[in-house]
């Protein structure tokens, strides 16, 4: 009788929580979409209010970074039916939610390497199918910019001279790597694009 009590403990334990688990996830997943929802019509609401070009413009201008956990602005992955809104830094709350600009790298709309960061369960989980080639497009208040991937790789957590600058305006995606790696992955994905002239 005992081991029988022990065992429907056990059972409504686990149970609980796996409900706690999946509700965990689902209110993770609602507020992402909220957020995304919410910034999108901020986003579009800026653009109109400042009726920006939708061409692409290449002069360096100096405007102030966003602050911390402010909108950078969409990108855009077209054959991967990617879109969602890249907030500035990539702490914990910010990848939750969207995808992060790396602090300490260019912004797009200056010259240089600017790095996105995402996790590789949620928003940036499509890039394990991007090709060299695929068309990447990165819309801000400052205007829109567009690459074309040049390359992906592999690489090992310390190796952060992906995010060094470069010569030609290069935008860098970083997720974690195996893509269905249980737990912290031991690995990162980068996928290289250098802006279209």
């Amino acid at each position: 009788m005992r081991a029988r009590a022990w065992v429907r403990v056990a059972q409504y334990g686990l149970t609980a929580i796996g409900v706690a688990a999946l509700g965990y996830c689902a209110v993770t997943w609602v507020e992402a979409r909220f957020y995304q929802a919410r910034e999108a019509r901020y986003f579009a609401h800026q653009l109109e209010r400042e009726n920006m070009p939708a061409a692409p413009h290449h002069v360096p201008r100096a405007v102030a970074a966003p602050e911390e956990g402010g909108l950078v602005g969409r990108l855009e992955i077209p054959r991967l039916g990617v879109s969602v809104m890249v907030a500035e830094g990539v702490e914990s709350a910010d990848l939750k939610r969207g995808v992060g600009h790396i602090p300490g790298t260019a912004l797009p709309w200056q010259r240089g390497n600017t790095a996105i960061a995402g996790h590789r369960d949620t928003f940036f989980r499509p890039l394990r199918s991007i090709h060299r080639g695929d068309t990447i497009t990165l819309g801000t208040l400052e205007g829109v910019y567009r690459y074309r991937v040049i390359s992906t790789k592999v690489v090992g957590p310390e190796d952060v001279q992906v995010l060094d600058p470069t010569a030609r305006d290069t935008l860098t995606l970083v997720t974690c790597f195996p893509f269905d790696y249980i737990g912290s992955a031991p690995e990162r994905f980068i996928a290289r694009a250098e802006r279209a002239e």
